[in-house]
């Protein structure tokens, strides 16, 4: 099993507290697996979907209070308040633990204690870090077999080195005879990242981001303070790798805040011939300085934990695909032939009867949607049709550029380029999101979300700005990747889109692949490179001139209004914003009113 005396300890320390009626060592296997979710559907948590439809496949509903990661019972606890900063809550570190002890212990009373060893990335690899997570949760431990490589493997790579050590618990202890829940957990939730001891205890629910660990908690709030502490960056990122029809192979990595088009990018159909995209990763990238001096990938997650709602086989094939087999639906409905469905995925065909993510019966009249907004596919990612070959490559792939986007109707034009790195990370810090009739507050309101890495930054996102400037500073500059802001969702003053999205997005990346191997495609504008009039190849294609003209356009004004804004929000991280940001915005204010 293990001779690492940390874990050892670690394991029977917790087994004190928390009181399991047993403990299990998971070993990873397909054998295993296969027990655990037969235990589910005994305990009616999961049900088998139709075997000749979905093979090995299971659908289960959570508790309605249970549906979604809970930001604001999230924290980052470091003895410094200030390090943890404006963008976490905060509670000092004594005063938590004394708070979570009282909660875990006899947590798992009556249940199994799981220790689950996993590696987020490939087993071995230099980019790749390991965690322990101990759960009692059986729906934990088969969502961490697809998402994480997991097991004895891990523990043999292990050996006595250290561990992110992960405590979950759903908070509902069993007494004797007493019938378990289908989905048991706590009205009360706690989602802890301790930074300093790279620990997290996560006490009340067993849902998605709050109880698989080793997602949002360990590969970013947690990767985020590594990544600082050992100059290298852990980020909220898709990585996909593009060939062109001459064969020539980039690989770029995009951040984009939620609505914003991240998965249909990282699984895109391209619609120009000859040209090819292949998916890394859809979520997140841990990337490193090679020996080269340039800066490679992988993607630290082994399975996609996707959002299932408006996705179809006109939105994202290759989604729809992945999860044919080997997959876990979580608040979606159940259809009487014992497949899936939700809101999106046929809706040209809905079906008649359907039993709904709260196990009601539902039809088209019903009111409510049938799935829920956040239902989720937790499918492997070597199952997506166009996974890249180098997925699972222990070095990563090298970095040619990277992507900020969010969505606005207006300003932010289709596509532009940074003027240097340091412009690039000032483009990265002002990535903002108008707000949609599903956000609660006022349609069209501009949200900032840094990076996309604003309910993910482990510490205080002023420090966060720096750590991305002084990965410049120790680069040699030529070999750091070309930076680049999309926006899909410009509209004209018809409130129309202007550009059609999804598999037409590889005309833009066309145009950022060639920028990398420096084509003279653009122009110099105040906010950066813009492409010339004719360098977006628009063959094939019914799109106006006038349109092109229009969704390239800078309005210097609203321009200068934006960057009233950017310094507003600059405001809130005080002394810890790094002054080349605001010097930044000076230049930029100079370039527009010039």
């Amino acid at each position: 099993m293990t001779t690492n005396i940390k874990l050892i300890n670690w394991v029977n320390e917790m087994t004190e507290l928390c009181k399991p009626d047993s403990v299990y060592w998971c070993n990873g296997t397909d054998k295993e697996y296969e027990q655990l979710t037969k235990e589910l559907i005994d305990n009616g948590t999961f049900i088998k979907l139709n075997e000749s439809i979905r093979p090995n496949s299971f659908y289960c509903r959570s508790d309605p209070n249970d549906v979604a990661r809970v930001e604001d019972r999230t924290f980052i606890c470091t003895e410094n308040k200030e390090n943890a900063g404006p963008n976490n809550n905060w509670v000092a570190p004594k005063e938590m633990k004394e708070l979570l002890l009282k909660k875990f212990n006899g947590s798992m009373k009556g249940r199994t204690m799981y220790v689950i060893p996993y590696s987020m990335g490939p087993i071995g690899s230099d980019i790749s870090q390991i965690g322990v997570e101990l759960t009692d949760s059986r729906y934990v431990v088969c969502n961490m077999k697809i998402m994480t490589r997991m097991g004895q493997p891990v523990l043999d790579v292990l050996g006595n080195k250290n561990f992110v050590h992960c405590l979950h618990s759903v908070g509902a202890p069993l007494n004797e005879g007493q019938k378990d829940s289908y989905w048991p957990c706590n009205p009360e939730k706690y989602i802890v990242h301790f930074p300093e001891e790279k620990s997290i205890w996560s006490y009340g629910s067993g849902y998605g981001g709050n109880a698989l660990l080793g997602k949002k908690c360990f590969a970013l709030r947690i990767a985020s303070n590594m990544a600082r502490e050992e100059g290298w960056l852990a980020e909220h990122m898709l990585i996909v790798g593009i060939t062109s029809p001459e064969g020539e192979k980039k690989y770029i990595a995009a951040a984009f805040p939620s609505a914003c088009g991240k998965t249909n990018l990282a699984m895109l159909t391209p619609t120009l011939p000859g040209w090819k995209v292949e998916t890394i990763g859809d979520d997140i990238a841990w990337m490193k300085f090679g020996e080269d001096g340039r800066l490679y990938a992988i993607n630290p997650e082994s399975g996609f934990f996707g959002v299932a709602p408006g996705t179809s086989m006109d939105t994202n094939p290759n989604a729809i695909l992945s999860m044919n087999k080997n997959t876990i639906f979580t608040n979606v409905a159940l259809t009487p032939h014992g497949d899936v469905w939700w809101e999106g995925m046929t809706d040209h065909q809905k079906p008649e009867k359907l039993i709904s993510w709260l196990g009601q019966d539902w039809t088209p009249d019903s009111k409510g949607n049938a799935a829920h907004p956040n239902a989720r596919f937790t499918t492997p990612a070597v199952q997506c049709p166009v996974i890249d070959s180098a997925w699972e490559d222990p070095k990563g792939v090298p970095i040619s550029a990277i992507l900020f986007g969010g969505r606005r109707a207006k300003v932010v034009p289709l596509v532009y380029e940074a003027l240097n790195w340091q412009h690039g990370v000032f483009m990265g810090s002002i990535v903002s999101s108008e707000t949609t009739a599903a956000a609660t507050g006022k349609v069209g309101k501009v949200r900032h979300d840094p990076f996309a890495m604003l309910p993910f930054c482990g510490y205080n996102m002023g420090d966060y700005f720096a750590h991305w400037l002084s990965i410049g500073d120790q680069a040699d500059t030529s070999k750091l990747p070309k930076i680049f802001y999309v926006n899909w969702f410009r509209k004209d003053k018809s409130g129309k889109f202007l550009w059609p999205g999804y598999g037409d997005n590889i005309r833009v990346l066309k145009w950022i692949f060639e920028r990398t191997n420096n084509v003279d495609s653009a122009i110099k504008t105040p906010i950066g490179y813009l492409p010339k009039s004719d360098a977006i190849d628009v063959s094939n294609m019914d799109f106006p001139s006038e349109n092109m003209k229009e969704i390239l356009t800078i309005d210097n004004e609203l321009w200068l209004d934006d960057a009233k804004d950017i310094r507003e929000f600059y405001s809130i991280f005080g002394e810890r914003l790094p002054k080349n940001l605001l010097k930044e915005v000076d230049m930029l204010e100079e370039r527009l009113k010039s």
